[in-house]
């Protein structure tokens, strides 16, 4: 199946999520959790990551990830990473036990969409410190695709939908041929890693992939005239007005800075979290917006119109 028509089957088959402008959604992928090793590219940014699901939960937000969570080409068991950061997986047990939790799969994390495998593997764990079995994320589902449905007023805001995906799909190497892609960076990349030596194939580290697969999921979006949120190639994007509706959450592992997209009380922004410095060389964990907030409602109700556009990295 072609890349565009996978997309379009997902969004015709994914799972359905209402939501309103109550509704308080965070939005963050490519965390690439890790087993501790220097090959980590988590581990540098646990404590922003930490900070920022403490403040989630608290404000009542609903935790979606939307791809690429764990490390799972350069690592062989889930089990590992879990011991590795067991902090972050009780903060994301706590959105579970309250219903406020959402995976989807990416291609570093393509056998969760097994669900032999995410019943063996999510639902509990082995706990090294305590010897024993423990619960996690038990009965949970893994999905493919997301589709987040606006429940505005009565016959005013009907059919707002927002894919949720995490991109890969038109990426050949990382979709057809994920397993020969893992099995490079297993065995080829992740040794040479540990040097310090980065992967020049993967979308993270090449500027020139980065492009092509952001353009390859805005043709999609032009073609179905739908609004879709991704991660996958670590771009953050926020359309301007009148710019086709495709958003990146960007990524966990960006140099001391991790993005997300906040879905907030019928607003939409693009945040970052990094360590600031107060008066006195106090370090503290801090939030900024990137770009927005915006109303979606400006966004579906904009007459989508495209013609070609270019696409513009927000700083961060």
């Amino acid at each position: 199946m072609c890349s565009q028509k996978r997309l379009s089957h997902i969004f015709d088959s994914a799972d359905r999520i209402p939501f309103d402008d109550s509704s308080r959604i965070i939005l963050m992928s490519d965390c690439h959790r890790g087993d501790g090793s220097q090959a980590d590219e988590f581990f540098n940014n646990e404590n922003l990551y930490l900070s920022a699901l403490d403040h989630y939960y608290r404000e009542g937000y609903t935790y979606i990830e939307i791809g690429d969570g764990d490390e799972l080409w350069e690592n062989k068991k889930l089990s590992d990473i879990i011991n590795a950061h067991p902090d972050t997986f009780q903060r994301l047990k706590r959105f579970h036990l309250e219903d406020r939790l959402y995976f989807i799969y990416g291609n570093h994390d393509m056998v969760k969409r097994s669900e032999k495998y995410v019943k063996s593997n999510l639902y509990e764990y082995y706990d090294k410190r305590e010897g024993k079995v423990l619960p996690l994320f038990e009965n949970v589902r893994v999905h493919e695709g997301i589709v987040l449905e606006y429940q505005g007023e009565a016959n005013q805001d009907q059919n707002k939908k927002i894919l949720l995906v995490h991109g890969h799909q038109v990426d050949f190497l990382n979709s057809t041929m994920w397993r020969a892609a893992r099995f490079l960076v297993r065995y080829f990349w992740r040794p040479l890693e540990l040097f310090g030596v980065t992967n020049p194939t993967s979308p993270a580290q090449n500027q020139e992939k980065k492009e092509m697969i952001g353009m390859r999921l805005t043709e999609w979006v032009i073609r179905e005239n739908q609004m879709l949120i991704a991660g996958h190639n670590h771009r953050p994007m926020f359309p301007e007005t009148g710019e086709p509706l495709y958003f990146n959450d960007g990524s966990c592992v960006h140099p001391l800075v991790i993005t997300g997209i906040e879905i907030d009380r019928g607003e939409i922004a693009l945040v970052k979290w990094s360590v600031k410095v107060r008066e006195g060389g106090v370090l503290y964990v801090g939030r900024d917006m990137i770009a927005g907030p915006r109303s979606l409602r400006e966004f579906f109700t904009t007459k989508r119109l495209f013609a070609s556009c270019s696409l513009k990295d927000p700083a961060i």
